[in-house]
């Protein structure tokens, strides 16, 4: 009796220890559709919640196709973050969160768009974390939101973004001055696709392109209006490259290089190296975190063009 009142003892004692420590594994769910923003809401939540990222690093959320695994994932959310303004391409990051009754919120939400003009069609530019300006609304938007989800913990979530918009406008200072040991005639931007409107405009590079992009392929990757390369593009962005005297064009590594290889190859342009785009490095990379993908970005331009 005795040795089955110690066993009964050391079960439930178990028992609770094993509820005890569900219960502080008990955290809120963030699903993010890209890797920046994922890393946005890393930086915000730090271990108070649990985030996700649909996209892999490396993935093109242009032409990313949801998996079975990514709508297990999503059932399992509190909440879920996209960037919108069609980046996830044909909208697969709210059309996952609709079938799975989960809440969404775009983050891009209140930022100050640019628009591109393809084929006589406005369109809003998505890549609008590539200034860390931007990036700070993008934080803003997510302390909302994950106060909503986790309204107990607000105050370190609070606290979590303060010390990270700082770091965001130290960047911010830091690309500045980068960009000033570039000639100003050398400030010249060519890229696989249309990513670095916010880039080129925050920061004054394509000063001959009214501040913004210079690239073969349109803001898309994929389906959407402005995709893929046409042959008048082409011709435009061989003659502005000659034109400009660009000190070198840089490939991306969501895209495949060969388009824009071969207009190095015609133009005599060397390739500058591999600048992170609409997704963030892998795990160990240098370029892993938004703060780190900005910086080692801005270090290659700095080394092609001075």
């Amino acid at each position: 009796m005795k040795f089955l009142l110690s066993g009964l003892i050391l079960f439930v004692s178990c028992l609770a220890l094993a509820q005890t420590n569900y219960g502080s594994e008990d955290k809120p769910v963030i699903v993010a559709s890209t890797t920046q923003i994922a890393d946005f809401a890393r930086q915000v939540a730090g271990d108070r919640a649990v985030i996700k990222s649909i996209m892999a690093p490396g993935a093109d959320p242009h032409t990313y196709q949801p998996t079975p695994n990514d709508v297990q994932i999503v059932l399992g959310a509190d909440l879920c973050l996209e960037n919108g303004l069609n980046l996830e391409g044909k909208s697969w990051m709210a059309t996952l969160a609709k079938d799975a009754g989960k809440p969404i919120v775009t983050v891009t939400d209140g930022i100050n768009l640019l628009s591109i003009d393809e084929g006589g069609e406005q369109i809003a530019d998505p890549h609008a974390w590539f200034s860390p300006r931007n990036a700070a609304v993008y934080v803003n938007n997510i302390v909302k939101a994950i106060r909503t989800v986790d309204p107990a913990n607000k105050e370190e979530y609070e606290s979590r973004a303060t010390l990270f918009l700082q770091q965001l406008r130290v960047l911010d200072s830091w690309i500045r001055e980068q960009i000033n040991k570039i000639p100003v005639e050398r400030r010249i931007l060519v890229t696989t696709h249309d990513a670095f409107n916010y880039f080129c405009r925050e920061f004054k590079l394509n000063a001959n392109n009214n501040f913004l992009s210079i690239a073969p392929v349109g803001w898309s990757t994929g389906a959407e209006v402005g995709a893929g390369i046409t042959p008048e593009r082409r011709r435009k962005v061989v003659q502005s490259i000659k034109e400009s005297g660009a000190p070198a064009i840089f490939v991306e590594t969501t895209i495949n290089p060969k388009q824009i290889r071969e207009i190095a190859k015609e133009t005599g342009v060397k390739i500058g190296g591999e600048l992170y785009s609409d997704s963030m490095g892998a795990e160990g990379s240098a370029g892993e975190t938004y703060i780190g993908m900005m910086r080692e970005n801005m270090l290659l331009i700095v080394n092609a063009l001075k």
